[in-house]
């Protein structure tokens, strides 16, 4: 079995000094191993494959045969980590919330301290006398524990 603290070590060597950061280490039981990391500025092939090598380097194939998948987090993907929330601050996000509230706005802040971001959502209000509603940004805040996801929204 593929030693998963060791796995990490490496992923987190291999990353060192640069803007990614990791989503997921996943690892089977047949030792299907799948390492999802993420970034601000994204990642390219290239990048996939020099972290590949660095794990190799590590985890001989002679010893242990193993699969091995090295990605970037899916752009529909919900978000797992803290890093994938700052990265989208600004962005159209989805949430969906575990009371069954599925909410859609603009990720404005990510808490420093505690567990939770902030998203403006519009709701229409009509004034008393006013012939149409108006669109109001209104931010509500959340905690990472009462989303069952959030996801960056990709709208045309």
């Amino acid at each position: 079995m593929i030693n998963k603290e060791l796995l990490k070590s490496t992923v987190e060597a291999a990353i060192e000094g640069s803007d990614l950061f990791v989503v997921e280490i996943k690892v089977s039981p047949s030792n299907d191993i799948v390492v999802e990391l993420d970034s601000a500025s994204g990642i390219d092939i290239d990048t996939c494959a020099r972290i590949t090598r660095d794990i190799e380097a590590v985890f001989d194939r002679e010893q242990e045969d193993y699969t091995l998948e090295v990605g970037s987090a899916g752009l529909t993907s919900p978000f797992k980590v803290r890093g994938q929330y700052v990265k989208n601050i600004g962005n159209e996000v989805e949430v969906l919330t575990r009371d069954g509230r599925k909410l859609r706005g603009t990720l404005v802040a990510v808490g420093d301290s505690d567990d939770s971001f902030t998203v403006e959502i519009p709701v229409k209000t009509k004034a008393p006398g006013a012939k149409r509603p108006t669109i109001e940004m209104v931010p509500e805040t959340f905690a990472f524990t009462d989303c069952k996801s959030v996801k960056y929204l990709i709208a045309f």
